[in-house]
């Protein structure tokens, strides 16, 4: 039963949208996929009551005063949304139960230096090839995305790929909706740049 932990101490970085969509990836492929929040805010879990029944199915992972729980027999596959400021203990039983670690990460050089001790971190710590970072927001014909890339693999972390600035992340996310959950032609380019970290987290 793959874990895949989505974590970046750094806010605002997209860690939800990530975390929802993939979430909404595997359960699309007929998964029994559970979403846990272990952020205060629950964004995630505040996203799956928007959730239309119709849609197919994603169940809460419920995180007990931060620690992280034993999921019901049956769940094939887990996505844990993560809160800013993730460190410490907390962080250490996440990382524990992490068989992949997704770090979304804007090529802003302000996110990349905030995000620099985690980064080093995470590829210091033994079997770091399940952890690889996603950029957010980032047209990839920019230098910003050659930042990214370069200073990213200077780490020996792979670039799983590069999600676009645009409004369907938001919009759909309103309706507790997908990527995956629309006319593919509508979210053609978006489901396009997910096809490497499907494929890596799979």
């Amino acid at each position: 039963m793959p874990v895949v932990v989505i974590a970046n101490p750094k806010g605002g970085v997209g860690k939800s949208t990530v975390a929802t969509n993939l979430a909404g990836y595997f359960a699309k492929q007929g998964h029994k996929v559970m979403l846990g929040d272990a952020d205060i805010q629950q964004s995630s879990r505040a996203w799956l009551a928007l959730r239309p029944g119709g849609l197919p199915r994603i169940a809460s992972w419920d995180i007990v005063d931060g620690h992280v729980a034993r999921p019901p027999k049956g769940t094939t596959h887990i996505v844990l949304d993560t809160p800013a400021g993730l460190s410490g203990n907390r962080l250490e039983e996440v990382l524990r139960i992490a068989d992949k670690v997704v770090v979304p990460l804007q090529p802003s050089m302000f996110d990349i230096l905030a995000t620099q001790e985690f980064l080093q971190r995470l590829a210091g710590r033994p079997g770091h090839a399940g952890v690889g970072v996603l950029g957010m927001r980032v047209n990839i014909r920019t230098r910003a995305a050659d930042q990214l890339a370069h200073y990213v693999g200077r780490l020996g972390l792979p670039v799983l790929g590069y999600l676009r600035d645009t409004q369907n992340y938001v919009q759909l996310a309103a309706h507790g909706a997908t990527v995956w959950d629309v006319a593919q032609s509508r979210v053609e380019k978006d489901v396009e740049q997910w096809q490497e970290l499907v494929k890596w987290v799979a």
